[in-house]
């Protein structure tokens, strides 16, 4: 069995359903289990609705839940779908009505919300797939994907979960192509629940682990990992393989093409973990494996992060006391904000946040025992690769191919894997084109 999950992208119209179904249609002997994203961006505007509604605009947001209806119902036409998509939508209604009244969107009304994109996708993909000559069947997700109460950002509960994906999902592959929805599960008591943002691929990662796939794609809109960001970098070349600690790492600071948390259950499954193109299946895309070979460069890619707050944080003693530091990061922790980067000398810490939400009152409690300064408009720079820690001479290069450009704070990682470094905004392209430039020519 493979595990194959498409984003919203992938699946945004009927007609980018039917290139899904194509690609899944060649890959039946692998006795493939599908996993979809919501289209295109329903997601967002079901949240766009739900905060109209609270905020007392209830007839715009029936207004844009009309539309988005229109939208499911034109995309499976012919598919015998239409009284399932309405009631999907009159539910859907009725707790967008719900929150007008109650004015407020709890984080379990969120779930409930927005975990009806899913919920539809992976009922018109597979009602798609059955048109091609694809026998298969619909799994909602809910039903194997337990999760703890902790809603928006819910954690799936390993134990049940293995046990009911075992239970279902590998009879079913057998004999038809399974499709669920990526992104949702429910509580032990049946309440729905959501993985977070970037959830599907995280779903995926779970049902591969649990059914013990031999592999796990991710289809998307780029070829694959590649060596920076395409949007800085038009000419950024295709990663063939990487090792899951750069994938992860490269997912942390940037690399939109996998959510962070993906390959840890296949890290425990050991379960090569593949990023496709849906509109280039052609094209081999990236291989993440545990222990890929080396490669001819020192750095695997060059990652960015965007909207970076420097905090400097100086001791209002002359040297740190006992515990300086500790009573920095509880403040850091009581107001759930984490840091990305840290640089500390005898007597300041300079971190950086990448939220600003509660940074003002963060920086109020730290001042009633240091000196506080924020610099904003700052982005992190970050160099990812195995051989980091055992290339000499790597950090006269990055400084050489810098020169020029301001870097307002230099970090190393523990594990080897990475170097990060702070520069302004404005200097983010300009970065990593000279860094491109003299690691991968």
């Amino acid at each position: 069995m493979i595990v194959m999950k498409f984003g919203g992208s992938s699946v945004e119209s009927a007609e980018a359903i039917r290139r899904v179904a194509s690609i899944v249609g060649d890959r039946l002997a692998r006795k493939p289990v599908v996993v979809v994203s919501a289209m295109g961006k329903t997601t967002n505007k079901l949240l766009a609705i739900a905060a109209k509604a609270v905020s007392g605009e209830l007839n715009p947001a029936l207004e844009q839940l009309g539309e988005l209806r229109a939208f499911h119902l034109r995309e499976s036409e012919g598919l015998n779908l239409a009284e399932q998509i309405s009631t999907h939508f009159e539910q859907l209604s009725d707790l967008v009505k719900g929150l007008a009244i109650m004015g407020e969107l709890t984080p379990r009304a969120t779930d409930a919300i927005s975990a009806f994109g899913e919920r539809l996708s992976s009922l018109i993909v597979t009602a798609h797939f059955e048109y091609c000559g694809i026998s298969a069947v619909h799994v909602d997700a809910r039903s194997v994907i337990v999760t703890d109460r902790r809603h928006t950002q819910a954690a799936p509960l390993f134990l049940q979960t293995n046990l009911r994906l075992r239970e279902s999902i590998p009879d079913l592959a057998a004999r038809q192509v399974v499709v669920l929805g990526g992104f949702i599960g429910a509580t032990e008591d049946g309440v729905t629940s959501t993985l977070g943002r970037g959830g599907s691929d995280y779903t995926a990662s779970i049902v591969g682990a649990g059914i013990g796939a031999k592999e796990i794609q991710i289809w998307t809109d780029v070829d694959g990992m590649l060596t920076a960001d395409p949007n800085i970098l038009p000419g950024a070349q295709r990663i063939e393989v990487c090792s899951y600690a750069e994938a992860a790492e490269l997912a942390y600071f940037g690399a939109k093409v996998l959510h962070p948390a993906t390959v840890l259950p296949a890290i425990e499954k050991d379960i090569p973990v593949r990023i496709l193109n849906s509109r280039r299946p052609e094209v081999a895309g990236t291989l993440i494996v545990s222990d890929p070979p080396p490669a001819s460069s020192p750095i695997r890619s060059i990652a960015c992060k965007r909207n970076i707050t420097l905090v400097n944080i100086v001791s209002s003693r002359m040297l740190m006391a006992h515990g300086f530091l500790r009573r920095i990061f509880e403040v850091f922790d009581r107001f759930e904000t984490p840091v990305d980067m840290v640089a500390t000398s005898e007597v300041s810490v300079s971190l950086t946040v990448d939220s600003t939400v509660a940074l003002s009152a963060i920086c109020a409690e730290i001042e009633t025992f240091a000196e506080v300064t924020v610099e904003e408009n700052l982005a992190i720079v970050c160099l990812v690769g195995e051989n980091i820690g055992c290339c000499p001479g790597l950090a006269a290069r990055v400084f050489t191919a810098l020169n020029g450009i301001g870097t307002r704070m230099v970090s190393q990682g523990a594990s080897l894997l990475n170097i990060s470094l702070v520069v302004a905004a404005a200097d983010v392209v300009h970065a990593v084109e000279s860094l491109h430039a003299e690691f991968f020519g």
